[in-house]
């Protein structure tokens, strides 16, 4: 077996960009996802290690002495992140050029030969779901024998191995919380509105949906949810309790947790045997009944992804829903006391002036306890990039800028009637309408007064999210 080290790259300072997270920038409020997608493998990897260096603070000297110890160096990868992930393969194959460097994740996916052309210091990179390939590797098994991957020869030609199988046996696969609690500091991972400590997991893999910018599921996961039984993901959860016990919330980070309503609803209940606070991702369209049974059995939070307040926009993007369900789902989230955080998107295909406000007095209306504004992000290997290439909404053709040289979001798309920098700024003017309402800081305000330790954090991030709009609104490239 090589000595293998599961590494996400050091990057810009505070720059969530790689394994596990869904917004590849840098964020307004200093926060790190855990790096699950690397988790896994290395859970089933015998002696191997996880170095998330961006949240250890790790400068590209220290990651370096570390890698430097391994047989073999995995690198997630991202669209944002390729660039300095390849600067760093390449210095760590000048110290030892005898190291097998492979990289993982949707970037180097969709697009190998691209990935390995970029530099010869790239040995390989894992196409489709890459657990049981890194096992592979790992084990010391010929490249050439392994499926799902591409790399080159000795020869110098690429080659691209048969694809892999898809995981169908999710129960399979061994827990990720062990590495966590083995190579992680906790304290590290910090999510402005979950509870500290959290810890976030994977119920299931790949969603339904068909939403045209969302990049797992187009790329990686698949749109088939395969999900763990019931019973696992409770033996994890009580295994979680038993020896995290610092844990203040479980996080389930599935796409969409709530697709199968049965199967959430027997674990809510299980979990609420178990005593845990816990919250998940879900679509607005959740039923009463089934919301309910989760409050009952320690739900807190939802993370819900709105998008848009127009319902062009959503038909547009194949979400799959309309307002009026989201009003009504939000409704019931603030009658049953369900904290949400509410997602949206500015810069989708159909977005106007007219639509941006549109959103903002959406939000305002449905009043999320608190919103992340994103910018449209054309990934490629997503229907969106598609669509950005054929009608000519990528700026500068062939070069696509998703962050700026300090990790911030850049808007990528531009449209005849509107262009980047008006999509740009209209991500502050969103965060003030909505954030500077009396309502809302009177709101802010009266959750602080019930509670030292909220006052401290509010605080803390409200410094950051000061500097943020700061910063965003000096800046656009």
């Amino acid at each position: 077996m090589l000595k293998t080290l599961f590494l996400q790259a050091p990057s810009f300072d505070g720059f969530d960009g790689g394994a596990g997270s869904r917004y590849q920038a840098k964020r307004e409020i200093r926060s790190f996802w855990y790096p699950t997608w690397l988790a896994q493998p290395a859970a089933l990897v015998p002696g191997s290690r996880l170095l998330d260096a961006p949240a250890e603070g790790m400068t590209i000297e220290q990651a370096l002495d570390i890698a430097a110890c391994y047989d073999l160096v995995i690198i997630h990868t991202s669209t944002p992140s390729f660039p300095g992930d390849v600067r760093f393969v390449e210095l760590l194959k000048q110290r030892d050029p005898a190291l097998l460097a492979g990289m993982v994740g949707a970037r180097v996916a969709v697009d190998p030969d691209s990935a390995l052309q970029a530099s010869r210091a790239i040995d390989f990179v894992a196409r489709e779901e890459f657990d049981y390939t890194c096992l592979d590797v790992a084990r010391g098994l010929a490249l050439a024998d392994i499926a799902g991957i591409s790399f080159r020869d000795r020869g110098g030609c690429i080659r691209h191995n048969p694809p892999r199988t898809i995981i169908e046996d999710m129960d399979a696969l061994p827990f990720v919380a062990p590495v966590y609690k083995r190579d992680l500091d906790i304290r590290n991972y910090f999510i402005g509105y979950l509870n500290y400590p959290y810890v976030s997991l994977y119920t299931g893999r790949g969603c339904r949906s068909r939403c045209t910018f969302c990049l797992w599921p187009q790329t990686v996961g698949g749109h088939r949810y395969r999900t763990r039984s019931a019973a696992n993901v409770l033996a994890e959860v009580r295994w979680i309790k038993e020896n995290m016990p610092e844990v203040k919330e479980i996080m389930f980070d599935d796409d969409t947790f709530t697709d199968l309503r049965p199967r959430a609803e027997e674990i809510a209940r299980g979990l609420g045997a178990l005593g845990v606070t816990w919250s998940c991702n879900a679509k607005a369209n959740v039923p009463y009944s089934t919301l309910k049974i989760m409050k009952e059995n320690g739900l807190r939070l939802l993370l819900v992804g709105y998008e848009s307040g127009d319902n062009q926009i959503l038909v547009n993007i194949k979400k799959g829903l309309r307002t009026d369900i989201a009003r009504r789902f939000a409704d019931d989230c603030h009658a049953l006391g369900i904290t949400v955080h509410g997602t949206f998107i500015l810069g989708l295909p159909g977005e106007t002036h007219e639509t941006i406000a549109k959103s903002i007095e959406f939000a305002k209306e449905i009043n999320p306890h608190t919103i992340q504004v994103s910018l449209a992000a054309p990934y490629p290997g997503t229907r969106l990039h598609a669509q950005a290439v054929e009608n000519g909404w990528i700026a500068d053709g062939k070069t696509i800028h998703l962050v700026n040289d300090s990790g911030v979001q850049l808007a990528a798309l531009s449209y005849p009637h509107l262009s980047r920098e008006e999509i740009y700024h209209g991500v502050e003017t969103f965060y003030r309408s909505f954030y500077f309402r009396p309502s809302k800081i009177w709101e802010i305000v009266s959750e602080m007064l019930h509670s030292w330790d909220m006052t401290q954090r509010r605080l803390r991030e409200g410094v950051e999210f000061f500097r943020f709009l700061r910063a965003h609104g000096a800046s656009h490239s």
